[in-house]
């Protein structure tokens, strides 16, 4: 049995956003990032259960919550957070790569949300984020190609470098091998098969959210802003920028960290504790 609760909420258009929690204490909501779904982070709720009750939803598309549907955007993502912020009365949000996007927007329209965490948000400022290889992604996706896809997400990103430096004719076979032996996932676990087509949603709201770093001059809410020093130049840039405009605002940078800091294979113990002095337990 897994060790941690369940519970769903209804998003404004009627689509169910389920989530996994722990803990007991002040509400904290963790947002994951592209091509994750809650499974990631719990090893980030487990370092943080102690001090908060830890939500942490599966994003919709994916997991214990519904489809996309017509229309998807970034309303949509700030719609499913309020539902959960109003159900569980949670006035802290932790947000990864475009989770960390998706916080930062819905604290814009959200006063309830007085502190929010944001680890790298991919906010593009004149084209920094890539996006030449979205293109290719798409058509591997359609073409059933996902291992390929999953490369040319991963190098088009850069958040693997390592990956740069090995041709893909070895890694995709490998890739391939690793997505079928994953059968036997524990409960609620999504396969990473089925997570790789979400990144094209995921860039959905990259490219709204393009160019709007001055909109946020206007957010009330405390801000922390995290990056670590083995991440893609564009993440720490933006950082920068948003501390320039925001008016509440403080950057920490996390040595030896990737972009994949907060997540279970991260150093998810590092990040809780600069989370935990940001938010406290009050």
């Amino acid at each position: 049995m897994p060790e941690y609760g369940k519970g769903q909420v209804r998003s404004a258009d009627g689509t169910t956003i389920g989530y996994r929690q722990r803990g007991r204490g002040p509400g904290l909501i963790l947002m994951h990032g592209g091509m994750q779904a809650s499974q990631h982070l719990m090893k980030l709720a487990d370092a943080l259960c102690t001090d908060f009750r830890v939500y942490v939803p599966d994003r919709r598309g994916r997991g214990l919550s519904g489809p996309y549907g017509d229309g998807f955007g970034m309303q949509q993502e700030i719609e499913d957070l309020q539902a959960l912020v109003t159900a569980t009365g949670a006035s802290r949000v932790f947000g990864l790569s475009s989770g960390a996007l998706v916080t930062l927007r819905t604290a814009l329209v959200t006063p309830s949300l007085d502190r929010i965490a944001l680890y790298e948000p991919p906010l593009s400022i004149d084209g920094s984020v890539p996006a030449d290889w979205v293109r290719r992604f798409d058509h591997e996706i359609a073409a059933g190609k996902r291992s390929s896809a999953l490369i040319t997400a991963l190098r088009g990103l850069g958040v693997e470098p390592v990956l740069g430096r090995i041709p893909r004719f070895v890694i995709v076979p490998l890739m391939t091998i690793g997505s079928r032996v994953q059968r036997d996932l524990p409960e609620d676990d999504v396969p990473i098969a089925e997570l790789i087509p979400t990144q094209h949603f995921d860039m959905r709201i990259i490219r709204e959210m393009a160019d709007t770093v001055e909109e946020y001059a206007t957010l009330r809410a405390h801000v922390l802003l995290l990056n670590g020093t083995k991440s893609p130049a564009y993440f720490g840039a933006a950082l920068k920028r948003l501390a320039t405009v925001l008016p509440h605002a403080q950057i920490i940078t996390l040595p030896g960290l990737g972009h994949s800091g907060p997540e279970n294979d991260g150093a998810p113990l590092l990040v809780a504790q600069a989370l935990r002095d940001f938010f406290g337990a009050r």
